[in-house]
């Protein structure tokens, strides 16, 4: 069923072969119809993540789907119609949506289609404009804490802490009980980190050799587990810093992939969007205020920028507000 004012066609960005950000343009195509199984999202906000990038490269493209693309693996918005056989949101809901498979395609368009065991409603405590930017990057984070599969109390260690991913992690482990050290960039980073709760929080730029130092003050049986949301030197030598049995986890697509050494085990993780996953991430985010910290926020029409932009460094997310 649908709320009746559902148009027939809408403004997306779209790309008719692989490239750099400027393939992407802006174009009407018709607003995609829905199957038993899922729901029209009139989309207020989307996502802009390293993943739409891989999409537009040609890279990572989803099952299905055909030129020309609609990227955007997130994004939040009113339900808009839902199928016959969908019962865990309404015409009118506030939700949001993490979508890897997307054949009618994604976020970057006035209406999406998503199957509706991607979409949960919208939990308290998060800011409905900015909604949109959380899903992929939250559930991995969530996963990733899953990987490290920690006990109350224990201390983690964040790299790249003041990330897209990193940001939520360092909110979500401290709603678990965890004690946290956040690795982050830069004195923006650090300063993000620290608001957002962090038990230590230091400079990834700054002398290492300190760094480390300090974590061992903090936690001196060494930190039991390692989220790594980007590998290279850095992360070898914070690798020091793990507990006996101290576990290395990191999110698929993280460059350079992190390396087994003798007593240093790796798990790679990916994100996982079910409604028992969303449901675990929403009763967290319920538990105390928490954010989703945007950068930089992009009309549609600029959405070349805003991949641009996606090439350099920033603190949390990108966001591209499409209605």
């Amino acid at each position: 069923m649908a709320d009746g004012d559902v148009p027939e066609r809408m403004q997306a960005a779209a790309f008719d072969e692989f490239g750099g950000p400027e393939v992407i343009t802006l174009r009407i195509l018709p607003v995609p119809e829905i199957a038993d199984d899922e729901v029209l999202i009139k989309v207020w906000t989307a996502g802009v993540g390293v993943w739409d990038a891989y999409e537009r490269q040609g890279v990572l493209v989803p099952e299905g789907a055909a030129f020309p693309i609609v990227p955007g693996a997130d994004g939040a918005g009113t339900v808009a119609a839902v199928g016959s056989q969908v019962t865990n949101v309404s015409v009118g809901d506030l939700v949001y949506v993490a979508a890897t498979t997307r054949p009618k395609g994604g976020f970057y368009a006035e209406y999406a289609v998503a199957k509706a065991q991607y979409a949960a409603k919208l939990p308290e405590g998060v800011s409905a404009q900015h909604a949109g930017a959380m899903p992929t990057d939250a559930l991995t984070a969530l996963a990733g804490l899953d990987a490290l599969d920690l006990s109350t109390n224990d201390w983690v260690l964040i790299f790249g802490a003041s990330g897209g991913q990193g940001h939520f992690a360092v909110q979500l482990a401290k709603r678990q009980g965890l004690n946290v050290v956040a690795v982050a960039s830069g004195p923006e980073g650090v300063a993000l980190v620290t608001r957002l709760g962090a038990d230590v929080s230091l400079d990834g730029h700054g002398d290492l050799t300190e760094v480390i130092a300090r974590i061992r003050e903090v936690a001196p049986d060494g930190v039991r587990g390692i989220l790594a949301m980007a590998g290279g030197g850095t992360l070898d030598r914070l690798t020091e810093t793990l507990a006996d049995g101290g576990v290395v986890a990191y999110a698929h697509g993280v460059q350079p992939e992190p390396r087994e050494r003798p007593g240093v085990p790796v798990r790679a993780y990916d994100g996982v969007a079910n409604p028992g996953q969303l449901q675990r991430l929403n009763d967290l985010i319920e538990a105390g205020p928490f954010e989703v910290y945007v950068a930089e926020t992009f009309p549609l029409g600029k959405v070349v920028e805003a991949h641009r932009r996606l090439q350099t460094s920033f603190p949390g997310k990108l966001l591209l507000t499409v209605s």
